[in-house]
């Protein structure tokens, strides 16, 4: 339960770090005020990414499990 929490987080982070440098970068290519305002979206939408980068692979992860074990199901029936 922590793990997952402190995961998600490292996750948030990260991304969110990568988009506020990337929308700063744009940004200042126009402005400062764009720079500003670039890093802020940037960091938001890097966020979100990093969010559902996390839960995507955590279903992806319970759906292999469950996979697996309704093989095992299957083969424990045919024997």
């Amino acid at each position: 339960m922590v793990r997952d929490k402190l995961t998600l987080a490292l996750s948030r982070a990260r991304y969110a770090a990568i988009g506020a440098a990337v929308g700063a970068g744009i940004g200042g290519l126009f402005s400062r005020s764009a720079a500003s305002s670039g890093a802020a979206l940037g960091g938001m939408l890097g966020a979100v990414v990093g969010e559902s980068r996390v839960t995507t692979r955590k279903r992806i992860d319970e759906w292999r499990e469950r996979g697996k074990e309704r093989v095992e199901s299957v083969r424990g029936e045919a024997e």
